[in-house]
């Protein structure tokens, strides 16, 4: 197997332990497999067999999903070679909340503007979101901005409603197998995020995205978010291998959430680099002016400042994810 590496020179600043003795050079390599050129084993095929529409196959291409809304100026896709970055609150919590964290992802590197309308919290005294007015807020940031927004959907008599206002609908981690709302927002035909459940295996996000395709909508994007094993030092277990094994076996694109799996601010920006190390076509992350002041996820949500220094430290990893791919399509050619 091929890959790529970012090298990393280690003779500036060395110091020599003594005379005479000559430093040796260490080279750091991203290597990264070139993953779609990988033959699927026949195990796989039989383990995910039942969810064939997600699968890859001879005629099936790699999905590339295109998000537009041309009166707001949003033009961009998703699994196609660019990674995209998602970035916002993790709750709609007022018009300059919203606004002000929009202005200053937009201006480092996000693409895509999340944002939560509608909150499911495990407790019902918890905030539950701003519902149609933080719809409205979105739409109007995405005016003011040019960002995409993805929110999520909760009920399927919601659906309408947050088609209305959304470019992608979010199927969050505690409806991961609630088929009725994957067939209402799969009719919708807007492109959809599916999140990974809290215990679900890769097989059941599989499931869950070929009953969207099985209702006529192509336009799904996975997201890995974490699952709940018995480590309680982290919100969740980040499953860093379900991403290039996703890519190996699905044509699907797939987006990674560090804020979710990590729990803890001081560990995004970590393993955000690990994902886009991965494989991952993109990252969905939270951020707020004041998390110590959130409604919600305020534990893991990103200052502005740490949000700029994470995209900044995700670069060299880029470099070798967009190296690895040139490195594929010459070979594929």
């Amino acid at each position: 197997m091929h890959s790529c590496s970012y090298v990393c020179d280690l003779r500036h600043n060395f110091v020599q332990p003594f005379d005479g003795c000559a430093a040796r050079i260490w080279k750091i390599s991203l290597g990264l497999p070139q993953i779609g050129m990988v033959e699927v084993s026949e195990k796989w095929l039989e383990q995910f067999a039942e969810s064939p529409l997600a699968l890859k196959s001879s005629g099936r291409e790699e999905t590339i999903i295109r998000i537009q809304n041309r009166e707001c100026g949003v033009d961009l896709e998703i699994g196609g070679g660019e990674f995209v970055i998602m970035a916002g609150p993790c709750s709609v919590e007022g018009e300059e909340q919203l606004l002000t964290t929009a202005e200053h992802v937009r201006r480092n590197g996000a693409q895509i503007l999340r944002g939560g309308a509608f909150k499911p919290r495990s407790s019902p005294y918890a905030f539950q979101g701003m519902g149609i007015d933080g719809l409205k807020l979105l739409a109007e940031a995405r005016r003011r901005t040019g960002l995409a927004i993805v929110t999520e959907v909760m009920a399927e008599e919601d659906v309408p409603l947050v088609a209305e206002y959304a470019d992608i609908l979010q199927i969050g981690s505690r409806n991961s197998e609630n088929t009725s709302l994957h067939a209402a927002v799969a009719l919708t035909g807007k492109p959809i995020l599916l999140k990974r459940g809290m215990v679900a295996t890769v097989a059941d996000l599989l499931h869950a995205a070929n009953t969207i395709l099985d209702h006529g909508n192509p336009n799904v994007i996975l997201c890995e978010r974490g699952i709940r094993t018995f480590e309680t030092a982290t919100r969740n277990t980040f499953d860093v291998a379900a991403i290039p094994l996703i890519k190996m076996i699905s044509h699907l694109p797939i987006i990674a959430d560090p804020s979710h799996a990590a729990g803890r601010r001081s560990l995004v920006a970590a393993l955000a680099r690990t994902r886009g190390a991965a494989g991952a076509d993109g990252l969905i992350v939270e951020v707020h002016p004041h998390p110590d002041d959130a409604y919600s996820d305020g534990d893991q949500s990103l200052t502005f400042d740490e949000y700029e220094r994470m995209v900044s430290e995700l670069e060299p990893w880029m470099t070798a994810r967009r190296l690895t791919q040139m490195q594929m399509a010459g070979a594929l050619a």
